[in-house]
């Protein structure tokens, strides 16, 4: 026996758990209120189950609900996707890859990929997938995307990590800070400011890693601000400190706005990946698209390469 429910009855569990309404959530369906209600009865009909209770104005979804919300919007975000992967193959695209960038959205590249992907391959179109950058590995695994560009070598089963390029982390400030004249920070300078950062969690290989744990004194306050953006905004208008990296800082860095700082004598190097699922077959338009990015960074004039490394400070 096939499924009871179908797309429409999916779309109207999603609409009303997400608006917490009739009326609202008929209006972004397009239907009159009395024909959801219809279909909400039809449904738990067909599944001789309750699906939404009322708590004061609104409908809450059941406990039985919550088992199909799940999987709805895993199918409606899964055919929105083939929709519009359609659309594009209809268009003279042979294959779409969907690409997911680590924490920042630093794109600055793109436009010169493009043009060399498009003189390889003109069959392959690239998506960018925003919403992907905060958790690229789950992404890639859940098929939201099928290449993740990251910072460090992540290891975990189901993946394939391919090294890209060399970075450095480094401290960002405004150009009008109290230390920025100093050529290199050490991690005490950071105790008598703010440090802004999307993550507190002391992941190997970053700065609360390599920095802040051997630091006589701690950062005086730690402020989690989640999208890279607003901790650029934050620094560049004096609101403390961040440790980001480099390459991702260039746009900033080149008009002035924000200065960086090498982190101890001897830098805070980091190497940017190319991550892939491992089980996607022998050769996946992903890794197509992998192996170009490599070319082009390896072949082009600049590639990923676009600044110089930190310079030691000359003492």
């Amino acid at each position: 026996m096939g499924p009871r429910l179908e797309i429409h009855h999916l779309e109207m569990l999603a609409a009303i758990a997400e608006a917490g309404g009739i009326a609202a959530a008929a209006e972004r369906l397009a239907v009159t209120p009395s024909a959801l209600s219809h279909r909400i009865r039809e449904a738990e009909r067909r599944l001789d189950v309750v699906l939404f209770v009322k708590a004061g104005r609104r409908l809450s979804p059941t406990p039985a609900c919550d088992v199909l919300l799940i999987t709805a919007r895993d199918v409606l975000a899964s055919l929105e996707r083939a929709e519009i992967d359609a659309q594009k193959v209809g268009s003279g695209a042979r294959e779409v890859v969907r690409l997911g960038l680590g924490a920042y959205s630093a794109y600055h590249w793109l436009p010169s990929f493009l043009s060399y992907l498009a003189a390889s391959d003109p069959s392959i179109q690239i998506e960018i997938v925003a919403s992907a950058n905060r958790r690229p590995e789950a992404a890639l695994l859940e098929h939201e995307i099928d290449l993740a560009i990251v910072p460090g070598r992540p290891a975990r089963p189901g993946l394939a990590a391919t090294p890209l390029f060399e970075d450095e982390l480094v401290a960002i400030l405004s150009p009008r800070h109290a230390l920025a004249a100093k050529p290199v920070l050490e991690p005490d300078d950071f105790a008598e400011d703010d440090y802004i950062t999307y993550s507190v969690t002391p992941e190997p290989g970053y700065e609360y890693d390599r920095v802040f744990r051997r630091a006589a004194r701690p950062p005086r306050r730690d402020r989690r601000v989640e999208q890279i953006e607003a901790i650029v905004e934050m620094v560049k208008a004096g609101f403390g400190l961040s440790i980001l990296t480099r390459w991702a800082m260039e746009p900033h860095l080149r008009a002035g706005t924000l200065l960086c700082k090498r982190v101890t004598e001897n830098g805070l190097q980091i190497t940017w990946s190319m991550l892939t699922r491992s089980d996607d077959g022998a050769r996946p338009p992903a890794a197509l698209v992998a192996g170009i990015l490599a070319e082009w960074h390896r072949d082009s004039v600049l590639g990923f390469r676009t600044m110089e490394p930190v310079a030691p400070a000359v003492r």
